[in-house]
């Protein structure tokens, strides 16, 4: 339910359901080089303490374009310290300005066609967000923003709806933690956390399990791609047995899992892990024979397409000798953002101290140990997803890490996921402007797009054809998976 807005500033012809006195100051009333009616849409920065505004976090918000729901969906983007803007303006926003496109268009896929949806630049340290970073964990990064959740809802005068956290990569970190964070709030008026998604996430050994273990499979199963010859791959076979990674995966690749895996960590200070580390081996060879290789989308090729995020570099690859988009003052001021914070895609330091997973000093304990499997048991609707063509987060090291993880009474998935995701009729819920554009005409059938396993309140999807940023290189599949875990549809 929504808290009844002031007799005297009703919503404007009643398209702007959130439009209050306390949410003027966040309206977005149009984007420069957005040529689209961008319609009810707040952003800016929301302090994370109300008493204390030198740490805030800054967000965008965009209520649903279907029909009005009570029910909101966070997204997160990872890194540590990549902004959710990417998000917002390159995998599921609205409208989307992808690396190699000329101009803005408006995205037939966008979430917001089937929710609320909200992005958060978060932790500290990232994007717009201000203050001083003091985070050493990911329980300091969900107390954070709990806070500065509740304060946003407040502002915006919403209570009592379904809340879902979504996110992808490092975020596989943030989801679970935050979302654990909501349910011990045990306060369902701000904190009705109805389920969550991580696509491509680190919840286990980001390094070993999800990195090193599964290379050489990877590389085996996309030889064509990589190009790498015989004497080479021989070179990393013999190293990936020496290294014990495939004993490793002969051992604990079980569905029903064999048994608790052993605790392992890889230590890039150490000479003899480095010897082992066949991942950036592998990432290295591959730039002899692609130079434009990269390891979020393997099949991407040269040359590479200017990003108007200015993703890597804003030097190497900024949008036709333009600021990056997120740097323009006038996108700036549109947006109610910092003048003086020279925004870039990835930034931080968000921890404070070392040593923690990734080197980033975050401190906590991987998801699987028990953050997730706490969110599973209390919603019974967690989506986990993995890419097939991303290489930064392997597929088979995310079902590993699955496997090692106890939830609902067992652990991992009993029997080894197979059921296709079979993609044969238009998924959208159309709205008249998508119908207007005559894009409905293009929604063909996909066919077979990956393979999806339900058990015990955990749906795993297998995404065919997609690198890292599924929402973006897979929308039709993504947007899939959000109906799933908005209830709308029960397999993918």
């Amino acid at each position: 339910m929504l808290q009844k807005r002031t007799e005297d500033y009703p919503p404007e012809n009643n398209r702007f359901r959130f439009l209050n006195k306390e949410t003027e100051a966040f309206q977005v009333k149009e984007l420069p080089d957005v040529p689209f009616d961008i319609g009810e849409m707040y952003s800016g920065l929301m302090p994370i303490d109300e008493k204390d505004p030198s740490r805030a976090l800054f967000f965008v918000f965009q209520p649903t374009v279907g029909p009005p729901t009570d029910e909101i969906v966070i997204w997160l983007n990872g890194g540590p310290g990549c902004s959710s803007l990417e998000g917002f303006f390159q995998e599921n926003g609205r409208f989307i300005w992808g690396p190699g496109m000329y101009s803005v268009e408006l995205n037939p896929y966008s979430w917001v066609n089937l929710s609320n949806v909200l992005w958060v630049e978060q932790p500290v340290g990232t994007g717009f967000s201000i203050g001083k970073v003091t985070a050493t964990s990911e329980e300091d990064v969900a107390q954070d923003f709990v806070k500065f959740f509740k304060n946003f809802q407040t502002t915006f005068g919403i209570k009592n709806f379904k809340i879902f956290v979504t996110g992808e990569s490092y975020a596989g970190r943030y989801v679970p933690y935050i979302s654990a964070a909501m349910l011990d709030e045990k306060n369902k008026e701000f904190y009705d956390l109805s389920g969550a998604l991580t696509y491509d996430p680190c919840i286990g050994s980001c390094d070993y399990v999800q990195g090193e273990v599964p290379t050489l499979p990877f590389v085996q199963q996309n030889k064509n791609v990589f190009g790498l010859n015989d004497t080479f791959m021989a070179q990393i076979e013999e190293l990936d047995k020496k290294c014990g990674y495939a004993e490793y995966r002969d051992k604990w690749m079980h569905f029903p899992p064999a048994g608790q895996q052993p605790p392992t960590f890889f230590n890039y200070s150490s000479d003899a892990d480095l010897a082992c580390d066949i991942f950036d081996i592998v990432i290295n060879a591959g730039y002899a024979v692609n130079p434009c290789s990269n390891v979020y989308e393997i099949t991407t090729m040269c040359p590479i397409p200017a990003d108007v995020l200015g993703f890597p570099t804003d030097i190497a690859y900024s949008y036709r000798g333009q600021p990056i988009y997120f740097n323009r003052t006038d996108v700036k001021k549109a947006m109610h953002a910092p003048l003086d914070i020279n925004w870039a895609e990835c930034s931080g330091p968000v921890f404070i101290g070392d040593g923690g997973p990734m080197q980033e000093g975050d401190l906590s304990l991987d998801p699987i140990q028990h953050v997730l499997p706490q969110v599973i048991e209390a919603t019974n609707r967690v989506l986990v997803a993995n890419g097939d063509l991303d290489m930064i987060v392997l597929t088979n090291g995310t079902l590993l890490s699955i496997q090692n993880m106890t939830w609902n009474g067992k652990m991992g998935f009993q029997t080894q996921p197979s059921k296709p995701i079979i993609i044969t009729l238009p998924d959208l819920q159309y709205g008249q402007a998508f119908i207007d554009n005559g894009i409905g005409g293009l929604d063909n059938p996909m066919g077979t797009m990956g393979v999806q396993h339900y058990e015990r309140g955990l749906m795993w999807a297998q995404t065919a054809l997609s690198g890292h940023m599924e929402p973006q290189y897979q929308p039709r599949s993504s947007y899939r998976h959000l109906q799933w875990l908005l209830g709308h549809i029960q397999t993918l």
